[in-house]
Parts: C-alpha cells; sequence; structure tokens
C-alpha cells in the first residue's frame, strides 16, 4: 500500500490485522498516525532494486532453462 490508496478505512482495517504500517498518512488527515520511518525507506530501496532488475530482458521474461543459470544472472544484474 501507498499513500496514494491510504485513508481512514484502510487503516483500520490494516491495524485490525495486526499490520505494521510503513507508509506515511496523507497530510490533510485529522489524526496522523506513525510509521516506521527505517522500514518506509528499506521497503523503498527493495522497490527501486526489482524496478532496475526489471529494465534486465533475460530477468523479465526468464529466457534461463536452469534455475542456477537463472539466479546467476540476477546476481550479475545486482553487481552491474
Amino acid at each position: 500500500m501507498n499513500r496514494a490508496y491510504e485513508d481512514e478505512r484502510t487503516g483500520l482495517r490494516a491495524w485490525e490485522l495486526q499490520f505494521n504500517l510503513v507508509v506515511p498518512m496523507k497530510r490533510n488527515r485529522v489524526h496522523p498516525g506513525e510509521y516506521d520511518q527505517e522500514v518506509y525507506e528499506r521497503q523503498n530501496e527493495l522497490e527501486r532494486l526489482f524496478r532496475r532488475l526489471k529494465g534486465f530482458r533475460g530477468i523479465c521474461t526468464r529466457y534461463d532453462k536452469l534455475a542456477r543459470m537463472f539466479t546467476a544472472f540476477i546476481y550479475l544484474a545486482c553487481i552491474l
């Protein structure tokens, strides 16, 4: 969930399900809640990593037949 989908009802439902909120609340909320800034930053880094990996066609379409070759290509893409 990102800030665009965050509203009072969704926040309450996440709280009922005992989810940790890692998205900052909208600025116009009456009662802004707390969120974990460190987890939010790490989540952002992970999302950016996946976006960069999708730029490699071999990863996106998984041309490799063997799992170890696919894993090796992911390692190579991360190094680059």
